[in-house]
């Protein structure tokens, strides 16, 4: 359903949209120092979470980085007013799911409080954009 006109969204729209938009710019970047195994990267993890890292399947990795970059995409389209919007944060959403999924059931879990964060932040910005869309203010 795509309407020419678009409601001028609340003030905290705009908050929560720069929010989520600096939240997956550091998921992005966590995923970028990971893929290039920087420094800081290697600074932050014992020598066995290091291991648990390298040895993780490809497709974890591949979920870890559409994760985080429909979520950037996402957040941009949020900032844009695009209802495209939606379907990336459903996207990362899923990818959230499938990466997490897989380190809960491995007990890869170095900080259960991130863990849960990573989560409940994917679940709240799907439902953030389908509300926005809902309440017009997507086009």
């Amino acid at each position: 359903m795509s309407n020419s006109t678009t409601i001028k969204p609340p003030f905290w729209f705009w908050i929560i949209s720069v929010i989520a938009l600096v939240w997956n710019g550091m998921g992005v970047n966590a995923y970028l120092q990971q893929a290039y195994n920087t420094e800081s990267y290697r600074a932050m993890y014992s020598k066995e979470q290091l291991e648990i890292a390298a040895n993780m399947p490809v497709w974890v990795t591949a979920a870890f980085a559409i994760a985080v970059f429909s979520g950037a995409l996402a957040s941009i389209g949020l900032l844009l007013r695009k209802s495209w919007s939606v379907k990336l944060w459903i996207l990362s959403l899923i990818a959230v799911i499938i990466q997490m999924g897989y380190i809960l059931i491995n007990n890869y879990v170095s900080s259960m409080v991130m863990t849960l964060m990573i989560i409940l932040f994917a679940f709240l910005f799907v439902w953030f954009a389908r509300k926005s869309k809902a309440k017009g203010w997507l086009s």
